[in-house]
């Protein structure tokens, strides 16, 4: 097949500085305190020179963003090294303490300018309301506990990073030895799965008391801000003005009724194409008619090149995206020892060409992470010349919309992993089943976060047994825990969220309805699907959530009617397969 490949990228360049000079480096807050103070200082006499002023902001908030960006990156990279954690920690304890009262005080300058109200309304309609609530919930006592929480939360990253099992005489990570929960020997599988389990159950008192900390330092920011618990302040602090609490818990049934019980038919039927008396946790991921586990490539270049053609044969624009990003070199895809957990796709505004991390090993849900992230890149690229730093931001309702659609709709083109037509089949299907795990799963961690934030007294056997309880409403009603009781009450722990990213979870499920029903539309129309994604993750954050996801051609709609009918949906593109 043909692939429409461009051969002569034109890379992007850094976007001209007009405020902050060209050689500016980010090296100590003395460096940095003269624009904030100028910008403090500055008199403002008309509507123009307002907007000047706020690009002029944005600009010195796009060269700080990016060079947090990259100490981020570096440290994640390699968490061992002592350098790169210093500079992130740097930034984190001497800067942006530093930053974030004069921040404030801009803010107050320009909700208290005259010339406000003659700014365009549309234009400007969302970032003013979402000024309007950082200073509603500003207090000054709080900059020194966002800091201490800012250092403590990468104490989880330099925890879990360190965590490897030994399998087979050979020294790995624990993404590579999940790897082996696909093989088809069981012994090998739980063996791997007991290890993997034994590893971050060794730091279970450390991760708890870490949380602890955390827990009290986060009551305490919300208190200041005259908030009941922090689960309110969050909801202000992120900005939801779409949805409430009340609207989380009601898509928590709606998950528990409409998607737990297809997944608990799905898991019957695996039990019986394995012969097994009993259904265990380490029998979840091999396929269920006993081949061998997928592998879509060996090396991370590997699946770099293929998810390049992917995106080519989706959209040229898609693919150059990629390419652009392996030829600067924003790209970290393979799991080592030392590397932090997980995976992103890290924002970079001055440049506006993101960067992609992850673990991968060689397995399909490597891919999907791949593809994920790729999509959450291509949101960066599409919005790289909007005209504020801010508008480029959207929320994670939105950003989620982005990664997890373009799972979906490259699956046309998977044949670049997959070329046998029976790997291809399981590859899809198997996707298409973690689409509906990833409900409740959703469900669970995001249930437990209300919990926990709602009572900051608890105790830690407190906090194991409501894991419990809410564990069990959403997942695996037929695999038997028998034996492995004492690592049940710690799952928690692995979903880093918790720790770093707080109430950043609720999305995956709000986001992961509209990529069916984007999904959906490209399956109808393919070109116009595709244009309307495009479409929609163009507007960034100028527009509320619904009205990009009606750009999408979709509802943000979490009624259990809607539920229902993308599920079936899901459901009869399953039974083509």
């Amino acid at each position: 097949m043909t692939i429409q490949q461009t051969t002569d990228l034109t890379l992007p360049k850094r976007l001209p500085r007009t405020y902050l000079s060209e050689d500016f480096k980010v090296e100590k807050w003395e460096t940095i305190q003269p624009y904030f103070e100028e910008l403090k200082a500055r008199p403002i006499n008309n509507v123009e020179e307002l907007e000047q002023w706020m690009h002029d902001r944005s600009e010195l908030e796009s060269v700080l963003s990016e060079d947090l960006g990259w100490r981020y990156i570096r440290m994640t990279c390699n968490t061992q090294d002592e350098e790169t954690t210093q500079a992130f920690q740097y930034f984190v304890s001497e800067i942006e303490p530093n930053i974030a009262p004069l921040d404030h005080e801009l803010n107050l300058k320009l909700m208290h300018s005259p010339y406000v109200n003659g700014l365009d309304k549309e234009k400007y309609k969302i970032y003013l309301r979402g000024v309007e609530r950082a200073l509603e919930i500003f207090r000054e006592e709080n900059v020194p506990l966002q800091t201490e929480i800012s250092t403590k939360q990468q104490h989880y990253a330099a925890i879990t990073g360190a965590m490897t099992v030994t399998l087979d005489g050979e020294e790995m990570t624990l993404q590579r030895a999940a790897d082996r929960l696909k093989r088809t020997d069981r012994a090998v599988r739980e063996e791997a799965w007991r290890a993997v389990q034994e590893r971050r159950y060794q730091d279970h008192e450390k991760l708890d008391n870490l949380f602890d900390e955390l827990l009290k330092l986060r009551h305490q920011v919300a208190a200041n801000a005259d908030f009941e618990n922090f689960r309110d302040y969050m909801f202000a602090a992120m900005g939801r003005f779409d949805y409430t609490p009340q609207d989380c818990f009601d898509f928590h049934t709606s998950i528990e009724e409409t998607i737990v019980p297809l997944l608990t038919q799905i898991d019957e039927e695996r039990k019986q194409q394995l012969g097994l008396d009993t259904l265990r946790p380490w029998d979840l991921d091999v396929d269920p008619s006993g081949k061998k586990p997928l592998e879509p490539f060996k090396k991370g270049e590997e699946l770099l090149e293929k998810t390049i053609q992917v995106f080519y044969r989706l959209d040229t624009y898609l693919g150059d995206c990629l390419a652009i990003m392996r030829e600067m070199g924003h790209l970290d895809l393979e799991s080592r020892k030392g590397k932090a957990p997980g995976g992103y796709n890290y924002p970079l505004d001055e440049i506006g060409v993101p960067f992609i991390f992850m673990n991968a090993t060689s397995s399909l849900r490597d891919v999907i992470t791949m593809l994920h992230e790729g999509g959450h890149a291509v949101h960066s690229f599409l919005t790289r010349d909007l005209w504020l730093n801010s508008f480029k931001h959207p929320p994670s309702e939105v950003a989620e919309l982005a990664s997890m659609s373009m799972e979906l709709i490259s699956m046309d083109y998977w044949d670049a992993f997959f070329e046998d037509e029976d790997e291809l089949r399981r590859a899809k299907k198997t996707h298409l089943e973690s689409v509906l795990e990833t409900f409740p799963w959703v469900a669970t961690v995001d249930k437990f976060q209300h919990w926990i934030y709602e009572h900051p007294e608890q105790t830690q056997e407190q906090r194991h047994q409501e894991w419990l309880n809410i564990f069990e409403t959403f997942n695996h009603r037929t695999v038997s825990w028998q034996g492995l009781e004492k690592y049940k009450p710690f799952m928690w722990q692995k979903q880093l969220h918790i720790y770093e990213v707080p109430f950043y979870y609720i999305e995956y499920a709000m986001a992961q309805l509209g990529a069916i029903a984007v999904w959906k539309n490209y399956k109808e129309n393919a070109a116009e699907g595709l244009a309307a994604y495009k479409r929609a993750l163009s507007l960034g954050y100028t527009v509320s959530i619904g009205e990009v996801y009606e750009a999408a051609g979709i509802k943000f709609d979490f009624s259990t009617e809607y539920i229902k009918s993308l599920v079936d949906f899901v459901r009869g593109e399953m039974e083509k397969l």
